[in-house]
């Protein structure tokens, strides 16, 4: 195993442990066994379901799968659009704790730690029409592309004598 794939692999694991004791720890409360104080409701729904996402991305990593960088990302840039939806939540004096600040400032570091390694990851391994999801070669996609070309050129041909055989 390559050292960007086990990197990844690690960073597949931690994210797999984060959005299980997020989701663990999003239900407890959401579900009211825990008290977290003045947590805010968007905030606390956005992030127990984001742990199933985390999980899912988690997968993708140790996998080495291709979608496993934009999902990442996208977990990344949600995380950063509901901060600053918390942020104007303070703003206008709504009323919170300020572990949700750190926790989703963690979240931040995290999520965004782990994209840029995903597409770093992205970077060294992409070859000219490489698909490292199903383990096919960089010769593949183009010869597949040919034989679809003249799939298409051959039903094109027939459709072509069979319209000028029923004109008759």
């Amino acid at each position: 195993m390559s050292k960007p794939r086990r990197i990844l692999g690690i960073a597949g694991g931690f994210a797999i442990v984060f959005g299980v004791l997020t989701v663990f720890s999003g239900g407890r409360t959401l579900l009211g066994f825990a008290d977290m104080g003045a947590a805010v409701p968007f905030v606390l729904w956005f992030n127990t379901l984001a742990g199933v996402a985390y999980v899912v991305a988690g997968l993708g990593l140790r996998q080495g799968r291709r979608w496993a960088f934009p999902f990442s990302f996208a977990i990344f840039a949600a995380t950063l659009l509901v901060f600053a939806g918390f942020g104007l939540h303070v703003a206008r004096g709504g009323a919170y704790e300020m572990r949700t600040v750190s926790a989703m400032a963690l979240r931040i570091v995290v999520w965004g730690g782990i994209a840029l390694l995903a597409r770093r990851r992205d970077d060294q391994t992409a070859g000219p029409a490489s698909d490292r999801s199903t383990g096919q070669s960089g010769t593949a996609a183009p010869v597949h592309l040919a034989a679809v070309a003249l799939r298409t050129a051959s039903i094109r041909r027939r459709s072509e004598i069979l319209a000028r055989t029923s004109a008759r």
